[in-house]
């Protein structure tokens, strides 16, 4: 693991983050109790370690688990709360029975929010927590969170974003604070790697975690399996391109359109490693896999033409071009 010290982002960027630190304790120490939303990501396991250290046992992480969570991440995150002592618990969350989520509109993530947010609010009112905290920070202003947007509704709260600490020293007081996900690469939901209005299904996401674990376990680290349908037509002999025979004749295959780091792409043309992945791919389902050339970057699928935002309130949020 790299670690960042004072050198890394300079002495003036270093106490501003000190100063922000105290800003966050002061914050969490006046809602008195929190729960907080908690994947073991960097900035949930950050919040979650504050919260900790400043609330006791009056703090509690919440992991969602569902088919759109790696098992190995549910199980490192854990893992990081037994070894730093930060009371967490699993709830079940069932975005995968609310159609509109398994239709995958661009504000997917309202919905997986949504649904969390109606997970924990009863929980803090019948165990006593004031607040509800997550772990949105001052980095993520101006990017198109629909989460935020079910945030708004439950009135949860953002400490990170409130005190303006952004990810980078964010990263930097994890360091501080001997926390492993320091330089945890970026992680979003299995279903993020779905494209915009192509349906999420559990084979899709198993597809998909799958995939990574092998790229993870040959010493990828900044990577992303994106998964593709492709509509395949199955025209018989002696059956016309517009015959009904042709019309009725589609199978779906599936695409896997790998990105890993630009300084990791050398590595994944040494050799036979493209084959071996490319074979270890098709074994879990793929019929095609493909490398990203442009390489691994946040948000790739959003380069398509979205569809519009649609949530399920009185107050509709307008469509909003990405």
């Amino acid at each position: 693991m790299a670690h960042l010290d004072k050198a890394t982002f300079g002495w003036q960027g270093f106490g501003v983050s000190v100063s922000k630190l105290e800003q966050l304790r002061e914050l969490i120490r006046s809602f008195g109790s929190c729960v907080v939303a908690y994947s073991g990501g960097v900035d949930s396991v950050f919040l979650a370690r504050v919260a900790r250290d400043v609330l006791g046992e009056k703090s509690l992480a919440v992991i969602a688990d569902s088919a759109s969570l790696p098992r190995r991440e549910l199980a490192e995150a854990l893992e990081i709360a037994e070894q730093f002592q930060i009371p967490v618990r699993v709830v079940k969350t069932d975005e995968f029975n609310n159609t509109e989520y398994l239709a995958n509109p661009t504000n997917r993530c309202y919905f997986c929010k949504h649904e969390l947010f109606t997970e924990l609010e009863p929980l803090a009112k019948a165990e006593g927590f004031a607040v509800i905290a997550y772990g949105e920070n001052a980095s993520d202003v101006g990017d198109f969170r629909p989460g935020a947007q079910a945030a708004k509704e439950f009135q949860v709260r953002a400490p990170l974003k409130e005190v303006g600490l952004t990810k980078a020293e964010i990263r930097e007081l994890s360091a501080q604070l001997g926390l492993p996900t320091a330089d945890k690469p970026q992680m979003a939901c299995l279903s993020s790697r779905i494209p915009y209005g192509e349906a999420v299904t559990p084979e899709k996401l198993r597809m998909i975690e799958e995939g990574e674990v092998v790229l993870r376990d040959l010493g990828f680290f900044d990577l992303r399996v994106r998964h593709h349908e492709l509509r395949v037509s199955a025209v018989g002999i002696g059956a016309p391109g517009n015959s009904p025979l042709a019309a009725n004749s589609q199978s779906i295959q599936h695409l896997a359109r790998i990105e890993v780091g630009p300084g990791e792409m050398k590595k994944f043309l040494e050799g036979d490693l493209p084959g071996q992945i490319s074979a270890a791919l098709r074994k879990i389902g793929y019929a095609h896999v493909t490398l990203d050339l442009a390489g691994y970057r946040r948000g790739s699928l959003n380069e398509a033409s979205p569809i519009g935002f649609r949530a399920p309130t009185a107050e509709r949020v307008p469509s909003k071009t990405i």
